[in-house]
């Protein structure tokens, strides 16, 4: 079994390549072709944009699919500053389902990763370190708005200033009562939101962190932190019913 990992393959030829049983994480498979292809029991999750398979352009119909299961999906691409607070509300009504579920299920288990995944409570901080990179270092401008218990994704470069203590154990109320915090942050900013400031870029942060010292459109901004709340939570449910499962 080979590992890559870090490496760039950029233009690499595969012919006759038996990938079965391959696992990508974090993988680039812009202008990638394949011509001959036998996928059978492949799962795929991550961006689709222009993905086209036999001819057909397979985005579209999955938008379709996910906005018909969850309903509430297409709020999470607010056009203007009503629809971002809309939003908002909804990502706070369905995490507060979520963190209820979360609730009763063993506290240690809270703990324990779903097939290679992070854990609920690793979740939550990565959460946290969503909103003070996009929230409040890019649109508010605090350089260092990290806390400790804030969790960066595993392949982000180990960055001077930035905690990333992956040994932490913090209690569900602990992590909980640090989200409250951040999600108030987000909702202060919605709340205050017209849709000229919506338009507008953000000051250029110097230092350390993430995202890096360039300047964002607000609205990319606040479109990031409501596509991480929606899909880390989807990520969330599916793992705390594995769990539940597990304890009967």
């Amino acid at each position: 079994m080979a590992d890559f990992t870090h490496r760039d393959l950029a233009g690499s030829r595969f012919v006759s390549v038996d990938l079965t049983g391959a696992r990508f994480r974090a993988v680039e498979l812009r202008d990638v072709v394949m011509h001959g292809v036998s996928l059978s029991g492949a799962e795929i999750h991550g961006d689709i944009d222009g993905l086209v398979i036999n001819g057909v352009e397979v985005e579209p119909l999955v938008e379709a699919e996910l906005n018909r299961r969850y309903p509430d999906r297409a709020k999470m691409r607010p056009a203007d500053a009503a629809g971002f607070r809309e939003a908002w509300s909804v990502v706070e009504r369905l995490w507060a389902q979520t963190v209820a579920r979360a609730r009763r299920v063993p506290p240690e288990a809270l703990h324990e990763s779903v097939g290679g995944e992070w854990s609920f409570i690793e979740t939550l901080r990565h959460l946290v370190f969503a909103t003070d990179a996009w929230v409040r270092r890019a649109v508010l401008g605090d350089p260092a708005p990290w806390h400790a218990l804030g969790l960066p994704w595993d392949e982000m470069p180990d960055t001077p200033g930035v905690p990333r203590d992956r040994e932490a154990r913090p209690s569900l109320d602990e992590v909980l009562a640090l989200r409250r915090d951040r999600m108030a942050s987000v909702r202060a900013v919605v709340d205050g939101l017209t849709d000229a400031s919506l338009d507008r870029e953000t000051e250029v942060v110097e230092g350390a962190g993430w995202p890096p010292p360039v300047s964002f459109p607000v609205r990319e901004c606040l479109l990031t932190v409501l596509n991480e709340e929606w899909q880390h939570r989807l990520y969330a449910e599916r793992d705390l019913a594995a769990l539940s499962d597990q304890v009967g």
